[in-house]
């Protein structure tokens, strides 16, 4: 029996169950059983910062759990909009509500705090509505012109998608943006890129438990060089058998992600894409296994590996870092795993393709849980 412990986390393998011991399924694969060992330390944000600027994931246990405390029926309210979706109701159905529908056209409340959006005086209109048959992932996309002092923004959007394609995982995100999806230069717009994340924070006013937060405006600020703002905001619900699989957000104009864990727990692995590939490597010399001789040929050539990495289709990375347990496990025993409570952040630097956090996910419930998932940037 394969036994490890690293940040806090104990692995085992998916033929060694244990009481106290979470399964860690995904896509219809059992690939380990994790369990969470002991309390974590407080948060310290001057380590953060300093795993930031290494191109480190940091993690911030119990970051956002005091503002969390009062924030129990909003997250009710989102959760319901959730069901309401799974249960097939059109999304732009569910941005008509009324009491959505009010705040999209009321002030929004607490203003321009620190330099980061989620204030002023915009009024969002839904203007249009997509089934965005192109996309199978896609559950729907409402477009919105927001009216400002200045005039009318175009083109924002709010897009609802499934995670997979497997039956079983019911995980969705609902993602804040505008123009052209996967073709747009967003951070050459960051008027629109504030008027989405504003978008966001009418939809799901729990985002202000983040923007609105005095320690995260603070070191949003440190961590972007200047004034902030939070872009492209994502509010994910991680479902049984979901969690996104190894990936980065890299994306022009910004410096990196914080994620936080509202409700439900999620299991991490994460690391900067140079410790990724010296992990894959280490890995598959080890192992003689045939399975991994593309690969392992792969690894020989750093550059070659690198490039397949950034390719849409890397399946001979995806078999092993997404569906092989063994090589879980190595990640966890190496001090790459990361345990998220309600009330946890984390950080993932994105600084380019290069030098990025690379990152995936398990949900360890019996049901979704809400989290946030926004861009940091310097305007």
């Amino acid at each position: 029996m394969v036994e490890s412990l690293a940040a806090g986390v104990e692995w085992r393998p998916p033929e060694a169950t244990a009481p106290g011991f979470a399964p860690l399924h995904r896509r219809g694969r059992l690939l380990g059983h994790v369990r969470h060992q002991g309390a974590d330390e407080e948060a310290d944000t001057a380590a953060a910062i300093a795993a930031w600027r290494q191109d480190r994931p940091a993690h911030l246990p119990g970051w956002l759990r005091r503002p969390l405390a009062d924030a129990e029926a909003m997250l009710a309210a989102s959760r319901r909009m959730m069901e309401a979706l799974l249960e097939g109701a059109p999304l732009e159905a569910l941005l008509d509500a009324p009491d959505v529908a009010a705040r999209l056209q009321g002030d929004s409340q607490g203003g321009l705090q620190g330099g980061l959006q989620d204030g002023g005086t915009a009024r969002f209109a839904l203007v249009a509505a997509s089934d965005e048959e192109h996309d199978a992932q896609a559950i729907g996309k409402a477009w919105f012109d927001a009216e400002t002092g200045d005039g009318v923004a175009e083109d924002l959007w709010c897009k609802a998608s499934w995670l997979s394609f497997h039956e079983a995982d019911a995980s969705l995100r609902f993602r804040f943006s505008f123009g052209m999806e996967g073709f747009e230069d967003v951070a050459a717009d960051p008027g629109r890129e504030l008027l989405a994340g504003e978008l966001a924070a009418r939809v799901f006013p729990e985002s202000r438990l983040l923007t609105g937060h005095a320690p995260t405006r603070a070191l949003a600020r440190e961590l972007a060089g200047g004034q902030p703002a939070f872009v492209e905001r994502i509010i994910y619900f991680n479902a049984p058998e979901g969690g996104a699989q190894f990936h980065h957000d890299v994306e022009r104009g910004h410096d990196g992600v914080i994620y936080a864990q509202l409700t439900g727990r999620t299991f991490w692995l994460a690391c900067d894409k140079q410790a990724l590939m010296d992990e894959i490597a280490a890995f598959v010399a080890d192992a003689p296994d045939a399975r991994w001789n593309e690969l392992r040929a792969l690894t020989r050539d750093r550059a070659a590996l690198a490039a397949l990495m950034n390719e849409a289709d890397h399946e001979p990375v995806e078999a092993l870092v997404d569906r092989e347990p063994a090589f879980i496990g190595r990640m966890v025993e190496r001090g790459h795993a990361f345990w998220l409570e309600p009330g946890d952040a984390l950080l993932l630097p994105q600084r380019d393709l290069e030098h990025c956090v690379w990152h995936t996910v398990f949900c360890l419930d019996d049901e979704p849980g809400e989290a946030l998932s926004f861009a940091i940037r310097a305007l």
